[in-house]
């Protein structure tokens, strides 16, 4: 890939919030039918590492009967909105105007909207009509990490041209009450909504320059993460396995995706990660051979945004350039599939 420029980066996030001790005391009340399945897990709410979350719809609102008509009505009014405040704050932080943007690539896999957001929001905000546009769906927490680096590649294929890259969940509209499954209880503790966008271009003046990417796709993963089309809405699918999947494969699937770019594990003075959950934070240390507590960062955004798929890596790398990016930050994440995506990226 011919290195491109990272030139401006935004989050946003939706105006409700929901403490974790209001979560847990909300999730007891509505799964009271099924107490002992809460009883038995209701321990991940305090062991989750969060302490609150952005959701897009009022505490009352979960607590109701919705179907598919209903959630992704939700999903469609709140995405637009998060559209517009992240686009358009990445764009001004990259020292551009809507005009200037020839592509747009949107990842968001929480709901379905057909025209995509991209084209809901794009006139509204001034994107040009003949802007190129690439929806994406199906990469779930990867898609921070596949999304920007589809973007960089489509940027790099047009030099000088600045392409948009957003993504979008509202993973909280997935919350069931309806069911025994264990893992709509652990969504319950884990989820919240946000969205981030960035600006790339091979000109311009970058908070740090990507220069490649890659991904790892593991066979005969598919039941470890991922949704179930059901009547009522998605229904989320987590696997008690994804943490010792962790510690056992990301070491071997970065160093495989480091030397496809050149590199090596040593090259690589820090990593930004996708903090899924605190037991994945802890699993990628291990894999990865770092001191306990150097994930600090990750740590942080899943305390103060829980875990919103895609979009949460981008709060993490928000905060690292805050903090002053190191010379080589290795950006990773995993997805349906089960799947690994990783970026490069450098200090300009």
């Amino acid at each position: 890939m011919q290195p491109v420029k990272l030139l401006g980066l935004a989050t946003a996030l939706p105006p409700y919030r929901i403490t974790q001790d209001e979560a847990k005391a909300t999730g007891r009340e509505l799964f009271a039918g099924r107490k002992a399945l809460f009883d038995r897990l209701s321990g991940v709410f305090d062991n989750a590492g969060i302490r609150e979350r952005a959701i897009v719809a009022p505490l009352e609102w979960y607590a109701e009967d919705h179907g598919w008509q209903s959630r992704n009505a939700l999903y469609l009014n709140a995405s637009e909105r998060l559209f517009e405040e992240a686009a358009l704050a990445a764009i001004t932080r990259a020292g551009l105007t809507p005009q200037d943007i020839a592509g747009v690539v949107t990842v968001s896999t929480t709901g379905i909207a057909t025209p995509s957001l991209e084209a809901r929001v794009g006139p509204k905000i001034g994107l040009r009509d003949s802007v190129r546009r690439v929806p994406v769906f199906g990469l779930g927490c990867a898609g921070g990490v596949s999304g920007l680096a589809l973007a960089s590649r489509m940027a790099a294929a047009e030099p000088g041209k600045p392409f948009l890259f957003v993504c979008i969940e509202t993973c909280s509209i997935s919350i069931r009450l309806d069911t025994d499954d264990p893992a709509a209880l652990v969504a319950t503790a884990l989820f919240g909504d946000g969205a981030a966008a960035a600006v790339v271009s091979t000109e311009g003046t970058g908070l740090g320059i990507i220069t490649g990417a890659g991904e790892r796709l593991w066979p005969d993963t598919l039941g470890i993460m991922g949704w179930r089309v059901e009547d009522p809405g998605l229904a989320v699918v987590f696997d008690r396995a994804i943490p010792p999947f962790v510690t056992a494969e990301l070491a071997d699937a970065v160093d495989s995706i480091l030397a496809e770019l050149g590199l090596a594990r040593g090259d690589i003075d820090r990593l930004c990660s996708h903090p899924g959950g605190a037991k994945v934070v802890t699993a990628i240390e291990q894999a990865m051979a770092l001191p306990e507590g150097t994930l600090d960062l990750e740590r942080e955004v899943l305390r103060d945004h829980g875990n919103m798929s895609a979009p949460t890596v981008l709060f993490v790398l928000e905060r690292l350039l805050e903090r002053g990016i190191p010379e080589r930050t290795l950006l990773t994440a995993f997805g349906p599939g089960f799947t690994c995506a990783a970026l490069t990226l450098e200090r300009p």
